[in-house]
């Protein structure tokens, strides 16, 4: 469901005559985790958009309060969901996504809606065959019982430290945690999991596309959840396109490199990579 947030946003977007981007959010966090990347690239002369997932809440108390709005969100609606907004823009705009977001950025940009992406730490896809134990520890507060495909599941503050915030310290790991992170749906994971297993499986990529236009992988080189293997795997996939593609790895920065006090370097080396082609 687009909300009216989300159409006012497009609306303004598409007033302003700037460039838009977009910025696509990953499980257990919410738009808002883009807010200080939204208001850079504004300086930049971009017009951000910044729409949420179908139903997601506006607050992080309000998520916290009622998570069970989070249930039942496939990769499939989500991307549908983000591809149907971007349609509603007048120009292909830029978009940036982080894990299940990044994930996304890369199915937008397969079926050809993207002037240029950037894929920070992004989720697997059929195809990317590397399975590390980091990532199956992480992912194990949702896989490890399988009646949290139909539910949304919060991560605890260890499940949490381990999966996002290993490479920060504890007082900033225990604000990252009550600042940011909401309950999040199981299927996306379980879905990812057995993406190489199923051939009608909606976590595909249209890798061919001529008009996927230029992709940045970004890897942080201490995540758990999305470890270089994984996203270097993604760019292998990606890199007989057409467009130009590029992987950077940020040294000692983990998962929740979007968010944490560190994100202005990250935010940074996605905006220089959008300007020179948007």
């Amino acid at each position: 469901m687009t909300t009216q947030s989300d159409l006012q946003q497009i609306e303004q977007a598409n007033a302003s005559g700037k460039p838009p981007v977009v910025f696509i959010h990953g499980l257990w966090l919410l738009p808002s985790s883009w807010q200080r990347w939204a208001d850079v690239f504004v300086a930049a002369g971009y017009a951000p958009v910044v729409p949420g997932w179908p139903d997601d809440p506006d607050t992080v108390e309000e998520a916290k309060a009622h998570p069970e709005v989070f249930a039942g969100k496939s990769v499939g609606q989500v991307a549908d969901h983000f591809c149907d907004l971007i349609g509603k823009l007048d120009r292909k705009p830029a978009v940036v996504g982080h894990s299940f977001g990044g994930l996304i950025a890369q199915i937008t940009a397969g079926r050809g809606l993207s002037a240029a992406s950037a894929a920070i730490d992004p989720a697997p896809f059929r195809g990317v065959l590397p399975l590390p134990i980091s990532s199956l520890r992480a992912a194990s507060a949702v896989l490890g019982n399988p009646a949290n495909y139909h539910r949304a599941v919060p991560l605890t503050y260890d499940q949490f430290r381990y999966a996002f915030a290993n490479a920060v310290d504890e007082d900033e790991a225990q604000q990252l945690y009550e600042t940011f992170a909401v309950p999040a749906p199981g299927e996306p994971l379980f879905q990812a999991a057995a993406a190489n297993l199923n051939p009608w499986t909606e976590v595909t990529v249209d890798t061919d596309n001529p008009d996927r236009g230029p992709l940045l992988l970004i890897s942080g080189q201490k995540d758990h959840t999305v470890p270089w293997a994984i996203t270097n795997a993604s760019y292998k996939r990606q890199k007989d396109n057409p467009g130009v593609t590029e992987i950077v790895e940020l040294p000692g920065r983990g998962h929740s490199l979007t968010i944490d006090s560190g994100w202005r370097a990250v935010c940074d080396t996605a905006l220089a990579f959008i300007q020179r082609y948007h």
